[in-house]
């Protein structure tokens, strides 16, 4: 996938995800690629969400369970699952999913801030949400979401 889309600051570009029964996005900015399901390395003590390592063309890299890591049921990988790798403060992490759904261009008003009422631990993992017609999209701050494997790395 080419991440070289052009972003204005009135505009951002998201790819949407299945996790469970919800719908979630993140910015295509971060994205290096979407690949299918290969199986991972275990890594002892680790978290529960970090599922373990894949080889990504030389570059062993940290496959993490977005569903788990987001207090859900975690994702039986399929045929349909996708690894997003995503390059965050030049870090390599690979986010499984169940489905990748959409790549979408969405106004910068479009997106709200997380409810008042969420726990701000819950809330910091979220950008904002996308309000569509038939549906809302969690934007996600994979800097919170992964704020774990990102010191790890450091």
């Amino acid at each position: 996938m080419n991440t070289a889309v052009k972003q204005s600051s009135a505009q951002l570009e998201i790819v949407s995800f299945h996790l469970g029964d919800q719908e979630f996005c993140i910015d295509i900015m971060a994205i290096r690629e979407i690949r299918g399901w290969a199986p991972v390395t275990p890594m002892p003590h680790t978290p529960p969400y970090v599922l373990g390592l894949i080889n990504l063309r030389g570059a062993v890299i940290p496959v993490i369970d977005m569903a788990c890591r987001l207090g859900m049921k975690p994702t039986e990988p399929s045929e349909r699952a996708a690894i997003i790798v995503t390059d965050i403060a030049g870090k390599l992490v690979g986010l499984l999913v169940e489905q990748v759904s959409d790549m979408m261009t969405i106004r910068s008003d479009d997106l709200q801030p997380a409810p008042e009422i969420i726990p701000n631990a819950q809330r910091d993992f979220c950008r904002g949400i996308v309000a569509l017609e038939k549906n809302m999209i969690c934007f996600l701050n994979l800097d919170t979401v992964i704020a774990d494997e990102l010191a790890a790395a450091a």
